[in-house]
């Protein structure tokens, strides 16, 4: 251990030595230090330099320990096995990845599997004669496949910059077919959706921005009272289309606005109620960041809740994607 230490420390060892050459050289030639004893100033300099190194090779004799029989000083040393533990590492992270890729395309074929059977059932319920049994069919068939296509893309989401596709998309025909996929489920609660949405395009991707009112407008359906109503409108402010979706249910309690959009965050009425999955909001707030689209929600408890959807001016979003 003792020469992996002088090796470690050969470099500072040396200055002090020479150093000390130096003053004695000072001292010899230098007639103002005629009195000055070599003896007295050489044993001082030992005595310190003997403390201090000893004090230094006791502090880090327990780490060096392991790599006394290594060549090289202890730094280098330390560097080698740095450089091979992070070798390790990046092939362990490597094949993690690699993991988390299969699994993810394992699931994804799960879920295409499982459309076919929702697709068959949704045949299925045409031929049910009683209005009733029918209606509660289809609302339970609407929350399987509303939870379905939640995971669907909460998996598609670590890789939606490989999956996007951006295009023109015109966004009253884009609320009108989440709105159709929503109906069952507004005739049983009785809830009226009133548009007020003028003739307009946005740059991003149809799928995706979907999938984002799919979420708003499946919260706003589920928080809505009974014969409630909910106000989707879309205006051209300041050079950007600005979409609104509005609820007047049970809204969202003050303490809990601020973490709506945190993964698997309920709420207190969330809670309450056992209706939330905590990640709805999450989902499409994370989509939302992908397009570059701000996506920010006010609420007041009893009163109702409003999201909007602000895409960016036609330059800015050009400039952010380097198109």
């Amino acid at each position: 251990m003792i020469p992996l230490f002088i090796r470690q420390y050969f470099s500072s060892i040396l200055f002090v030595t020479v150093l000390q050459l130096i003053i004695n050289l000072i001292i010899f030639v230098d007639k103002g230090f005629e009195g000055v004893s070599f003896f007295y100033v050489n044993i001082v300099w030992l005595a310190l330099v003997t403390v201090y190194f000893s004090w230094r090779f006791m502090k880090d004799r327990q780490t060096m320990k392991a790599y006394a029989k290594r060549k090289g000083n202890y730094m280098a040393v330390i560097h080698e096995e740095y450089e091979e533990q992070l070798a390790r590492r990046s092939a362990q992270v490597q094949e993690q990845k690699l993991l988390v890729l299969e699994r993810q395309d394992e699931f994804l074929a799960w879920v295409h599997e499982m459309k076919s059977p929702l697709t068959a059932m949704q045949l299925l319920m045409e031929k049910v004669e009683d209005s009733e049994l029918k209606e509660r069919i289809e609302n339970e068939w609407l929350r399987l496949y509303l939870l379905l296509d939640q995971q669907l893309h909460a998996t598609r989401l670590m890789t939606i910059e490989l999956d996007n596709r951006i295009g023109k998309v015109d966004v009253k025909s884009v609320i009108i077919q989440e709105i159709k996929a929503l109906r069952s489920w507004c005739f049983e609660k009785q809830i009226a959706i009133e548009l007020d949405i003028e003739k307009m395009t946005v740059q991003s991707d149809a799928k995706w921005f979907g999938f984002i009112v799919r979420q708003i407008l499946s919260n706003a359906v589920k928080y809505s009272d009974v014969g409630g109503e909910i106000r989707v409108l879309a205006r051209m402010i300041d050079e950007q289309v600005v979409l609104e979706i509005q609820d007047d249910g049970i809204g969202i309690k003050s303490e809990d606005l601020p973490r709506v959009f945190r993964k698997s965050y309920t709420g207190t009425i969330g809670r309450e109620t056992s209706a939330a999955t905590g990640m709805g909001l999450y989902l499409a707030k994370q989509a939302a960041d992908s397009l570059h689209v701000l996506l920010t929600i006010e609420s007041t408890e009893n009163i109702g809740t409003s999201v909007k959807i602000t895409f960016p001016k036609p330059n800015s979003y050009h400039k952010t994607l380097g198109m």
